[in-house]
């Protein structure tokens, strides 16, 4: 549900307005709820700033309220009038296509973040959303100052403010998609204690370029819990309903910021349910036995590097794709996350056409139906990756979001990272969000090949111009 509908006509949140069961992502198709969002994975962000000590005090009321793209319904072939909705549905897809190569510029941090953030899965199944990352940073960066902001910028790869206000803008519209045929959906909002002055100025740039929605009320209040644990379940499509139940903002905080990624596709051709059978997959714990999809004798192209092979499918409508990693024998999933090769392959526009290892083949498809789903601290891959003074009081700056702030230093206390993926015969569905708180492969053969991933294995969720939504390592489907 978009923001304006959520709090539509209304100064103070009401019951009625977190009922995710109103929602229009109770009315799509069963399958949507079976797939992955950043949503993928939905996914989400969360930033709560905290002071170092003192009390908050009322009631949560709504200061902007977003209002997203306008984008027709992707038509019905059996409509009379077809041709007109498919202009009109064309049109739109059309005016939020960026050219090839835009998002060139977050190459490195796409490189940086991986390894930062995926590296330690321990046995374990490990997913993060990195374009929720992204975004929820360049917002961070517009709600903080001097060195604080700079140490963002560096790290997104962006000079100033402005350049990095204008590309995530622009990321924004390029992923959004929300016509009943495929699903992404980023979503932020800033959630403020009411008893402090905000910057109106920060508020509105903050709705404009990312479609942030901007709350006040009561800190450490059940009314304010509810209120933004309603939000990331409507916005998550209930995905991570039962992690969004984990979230309290506690009295002393003063700030949170809210973002999450939601992601519904479709496989471009689905897998048969009656090709799903039990099969062995070999995890780090021990073999297990899951079902398995296949799909026999499909074409389609075999990429392969030195020590990985690997496939693609598409998912419809959303402009997306997944890709499939299986690294060789006595490689891990981890390892493939620095590999120069894998990097390539992932950050290249238009692989078919650049990457000189592939052939098209025959391919015996053999994937295991998964649910993963992992939280995460960022904060030790934030500093890592250099973006310390935001957690150190004193240091941090946040007045752009906070307007003649008198109280302790504000400082980021937390900063959660929780994303669910799940792929069926029919589609992926995934959601993400974070929260941050202050206070070689052999050649193939000529004709047909199997391609089994039984063993632990790297997915990534692909959106335009090699966006990647969504990474994770399957260690136990």
């Amino acid at each position: 549900m978009k923001p304006e509908k959520l709090f539509e006509s209304m100064e103070h949140v009401d019951e009625k307005d977190l009922e995710h069961s109103e929602s229009k992502r109770a009315f799509r198709p069963w399958w949507a709820v079976a797939a992955a969002a950043a949503l993928v994975a939905v996914v989400g962000l969360g930033v709560l700033l905290r002071p170092w000590f003192g009390p908050a005090p009322l009631q949560t009321a709504a200061i902007r309220q977003a209002k997203y793209p306008e984008m027709p319904a992707y038509p019905d072939e059996n409509d009379a009038d077809f041709d007109s909705q498919w202009d009109a549905w064309w049109e739109a897809k059309q005016a939020n296509r960026q050219e090839e190569g835009f998002s060139a510029s977050l190459d490195s941090f796409w490189r940086q973040c991986l390894p930062a953030f995926l590296s330690d899965s321990q046995g374990e199944n490990v997913v993060c959303s990195p374009v929720n990352i992204y975004l929820s940073l360049a917002m961070l960066a517009e709600l903080t100052d001097g060195d604080s902001r700079e140490q963002i910028l560096d790290l997104l790869g962006s000079e100033t403010i402005e350049d990095s206000r204008d590309l995530a803008h622009r990321v924004w519209n390029s992923l959004y998609v929300d016509d009943g045929a495929g699903t992404v959906i980023p979503a932020s909002s800033l959630w403020l204690r009411e008893d402090i002055g905000y910057v109106e100025e920060t508020m509105a740039l903050l709705a404009e370029n990312y479609y942030a929605s901007s709350f006040q009320g009561e800190m450490g209040s059940a009314e304010m819990d509810q209120a933004l644990q309603g939000w990331l379940n409507d916005q998550t499509g209930g995905l991570l309903e039962r992690e969004a139940g984990d979230i309290h903002l506690s009295q002393d905080t003063v700030l949170a910021l809210a973002c999450t990624l939601y992601f519904q596709g479709k496989w471009t051709d689905e897998f048969q349910p009656g090709d799903t059978s039990p099969q062995t997959f070999h995890s780090p714990a021990g073999d297990v036995t899951v079902d398995f999809m296949h799909e026999w004798k499909g074409t389609g192209t075999y990429y392969w590097g030195d020590r990985f092979g690997a496939v693609s499918r598409g998912l419809g409508e959303s402009g997306a794709s997944m890709w499939f990693l299986l690294p060789d024998e006595g490689v891990t999933p981890e390892e493939l996350l620095s590999d120069p090769q894998v990097q390539e392959l992932l950050l290249s526009r238009e692989p078919y056409s650049t990457w000189a290892q592939q052939k098209d083949l025959l391919i015996n498809l053999a994937v295991p139906k998964f649910d993963v789903a992992s939280q995460m601290d960022l904060g030790e891959g934030m500093q890592a990756l250099g973006v310390t003074d935001v957690f150190q009081p004193g240091l941090a700056d946040f007045s752009p979001a906070t307007a003649d702030w008198e109280g302790p230093p504000l400082y980021l206390s937390q900063a959660q990272h929780n994303v669910r993926v799940t792929i069926d015969e029919e589609g992926v569905t995934a959601a993400a969000y974070t929260v941050m708180a202050a206070a070689g492969a052999a050649m193939p053969p000529e004709e047909e090949m199997d391609f089994v991933l039984d063993r632990p294995f790297l997915f990534v969720i692909q959106g335009g111009d090699a966006i990647p939504l969504f990474v994770g390592i399957v260690n136990q489907p």
